[in-house]
């Protein structure tokens, strides 16, 4: 039985992916990452060493029954160590990652209660701006593994819309691993989600993409259509589709000729241009970019 997300608690949010992670609580979306903030988390980058932290709002109600502090994985960019908050929400158990709590057992919350202070932990790629991961798991299950979270679900009263894109745009924000386009253009911003339209061969939109193409192993289209086998961006053949599931293809993304990292792909509430990804993007803000896909083994 899957957990359905709000409508209410995913709106908000800026910006959420059930995909766009190589950890295994994201197999098959179920986890889901949420930044607040600002409109595309860009500049959500505290110094691990101190400066600036971003409020971390519940996305859940219920009970507190355990804060746990972690060992992270050492990047030069990051804090050495990360958090896992467990609440009670009554009917599951919610995991969350990368707060620093400031809420301890005991405490209950209420959805927008702050649980402390968003951490930029030694997990994340050195491109991924900083966020709340939120899992769910049974009573009985083991809520400290990171596999095993139950499956999620978007309310069917969540409105998204599919965008179609040339590949093309402006980089409107941008640092050394990440560029931001302006385009595809959000078409009603603070009014619904929206992200990048993927489509079959004939062209026919399928839904929206997640996920981080093609550098994590899977990523999601969420749609009317489900298990329609071939998944297009741009012309070309990108992944197969199991449902909303999508095992990318052997593919490289280039941006102005230039191989980069991938996509970024994620569903904004406030603005829909593509995030470009690597571990270095020379692409500052003002460059015009044409972005295509080829296929590595035809």
């Amino acid at each position: 039985m899957a957990v359905t997300l709000s409508a209410d608690v995913l709106s908000r949010y800026p910006r959420f992916t059930l995909y766009n992670s190589p950890f295994a609580a994201h197999d098959r979306g179920a986890a889901v990452d949420l930044y607040p903030g600002d409109s595309d988390g860009d500049t959500l980058r505290p110094n691990p060493e101190g400066g600036e932290s971003v409020d971390a709002p519940s996305p859940v109600a219920g009970e507190v029954v355990e804060t746990r502090t972690v060992t992270a994985p050492s990047q030069p960019y990051a804090a050495d160590e990360d958090h896992l908050i467990l609440i009670d929400t009554g009917e599951h158990v919610a995991r969350i990652l990368h707060v620093d709590p400031a809420v301890a057992a005991g405490d209950r919350v209420a959805v927008g209660d702050s649980l402390g202070r968003l951490v930029r932990a030694g997990f994340f790629a050195p491109w991924v701006a900083n966020h709340l991961h939120l899992g769910f798991r049974a009573h009985g299950a083991d809520h400290h593994r990171a596999a095993g979270s139950i499956p999620l679900e978007l309310a069917p009263d969540l409105s998204v819309e599919a965008l179609d894109w040339d590949g093309t745009g402006t980089v409107v924000a941008a640092g050394e691993t990440y560029a931001v386009l302006d385009s595809p253009a959000h078409p009603a911003p603070g009014d619904r989600f929206a992200g990048l339209a993927a489509t079959d061969r004939d062209g026919e939109r399928l839904g929206v993409l997640d996920g981080g193409l093609p550098h994590y192993d899977c990523g999601g289209v969420f749609g009317p259509v489900t298990g329609h086998d071939e998944v297009c961006l741009l012309g070309e053949r990108v992944g197969r589709a199991d449902g909303r599931d999508v095992t990318w293809d052997d593919v490289t993304v280039l941006a102005n000729g230039d191989p980069i990292t991938g996509l970024a792909l994620a569903f904004g509430r406030d603005r829909a241009g593509v995030k470009l990804v690597g571990e270095r993007v020379d692409l500052p803000v003002g460059t015009d970019v044409t972005v295509t896909v080829e296929t590595r083994n035809p």
